[in-house]
């Protein structure tokens, strides 16, 4: 599925470095303002210990993961969307994404220059805000002069989809983003043709020192999270160098060095798991003695739907679905005795897929 997230926020917050960290493709990493111009692109794997048991279970001939891609966006400053900065470029980009991974400084380092001279999470996230707001303002301004001609015409669609502007423009004129105005099911669908940014789902990404991991007590990443929750908006805590220098060791080493801390997991595979949820995805499973492999639907999506994801044909062509919960096939640890035991539930075309369901599709060929 070709969803994404874009990685924002000011120069010299570690965009880069954490994008390094998640896709090893080299970005630039420097300390001025800019040096990301052109937005690279990374495709990564999803981190799913699941897969790897459904493996152990299998012993398939390949295993195969899900994906999901991240788009390293230049660092945005105060202005951008004036122009200040290269501003209307990088805010071109951010349009172009399905999420935005919000990465914030919660760092002192002297070595290290902020753009505003002063470490403030609070103010970096508004100035983001604030400029992605009025970027917005713009666009929506310039989209609702076209539809009021028609909506003066009588013109019953054109009238609904001004309602809907009218309500979008009154919040970021005050200041709010796009997603903090309430809307109704079909209200959504329209709002989501007029692409703005400040609509898209966003998770804050708290950059600490290495000196940090070991301690809870940083006031920065306190302010973060104070925040986040007044917007309903995850947050995920994770040291950008850190993470960079173990993204290249082998997976034992990666294992030891995070036990050295006292951690079980990277605060990659959190961001990367946190991005997939904010993009309102689930994994579901194929598993066989060829293959076992993690798919990507929306949550909501019916058996058709979901199968329409291993191929076209197949949601034309759905007859049924043969279901297993991950969780029987982990605790018995053989398919064949959770079918033994009835768990094994055959579903129609209104089934809807949970997140680590394993399905075999019955389709017409």
């Amino acid at each position: 599925m070709a969803l994404n997230c874009g990685i924002v926020g000011l120069p010299n917050v570690g965009k880069s470095t954490i994008f390094n960290a998640l896709t090893k493709a080299g970005a630039q990493a420097a300390n001025y303002p800019f040096c990301t111009i052109e937005p690279n692109t990374g495709v990564v794997e999803v981190p799913d210990e699941r897969l790897n048991r459904l493996a152990e279970v299998y012993k398939p001939k390949r295993t195969v993961p899900t994906m999901i891609e991240f788009v390293d966006i230049a660092g945005l400053v105060k202005g951008a969307s004036q122009g200040e900065g290269l501003g209307n470029q990088f805010l071109s980009h951010i349009r172009e994404v399905d999420a935005i991974c919000h990465v914030v400084r919660a760092f002192q380092d002297e070595n290290i220059t902020h753009v505003h001279g002063k470490v403030d999470p609070i103010e970096d996230i508004t100035v983001i805000n604030y400029e992605l707001i009025l970027a917005d303002l713009d666009s929506l301004e310039k989209q609702q002069q076209r539809v009021a001609k028609t909506a003066k015409t009588g013109n019953k669609e054109a009238t609904e989809i001004l309602a809907v502007m009218d309500k979008i423009l009154d919040a970021l004129k005050k200041g709010n983003r796009a997603s903090t105005v309430e809307l109704g099911d079909e209200e959504q669908k329209i709002a989501k043709k007029f692409n703005l940014i400040t609509i898209k789902p966003v998770l804050y990404v708290a950059n600490i020192l290495d000196t940090d991991i070991k301690t809870a007590e940083n006031p920065l990443v306190k302010t973060i999270i104070d925040f986040a929750s007044k917007e309903g908006a995850p947050v995920v805590v994770l040291c950008g160098r850190f993470e960079e220098e173990i993204s290249g060791l082998e997976k034992e080493d990666q294992i030891a060095f995070l036990e050295e801390i006292g951690e079980k997991e990277s605060g990659l595979s959190r961001m990367i798991r946190a991005s997939y949820k904010l993009l309102g995805l689930l994994t579901f499973f194929t598993a066989g003695v060829e293959e076992v492999r993690a798919w990507t639907t929306h949550q909501g999506s019916t058996g058709p739907v979901a199968a329409s994801v291993i191929h076209s044909d197949f949601e034309k062509g759905y007859i049924r679905a043969e279901v297993m919960r991950y969780e029987d096939i982990d605790r018995t640890g053989d398919a064949t005795k959770v079918k033994d035991e009835g768990k094994l539930r055959v579903e129609g075309k209104e089934y809807i897929v949970q997140d680590g369901d394993v399905i075999y599709f019955r389709v017409n060929a």
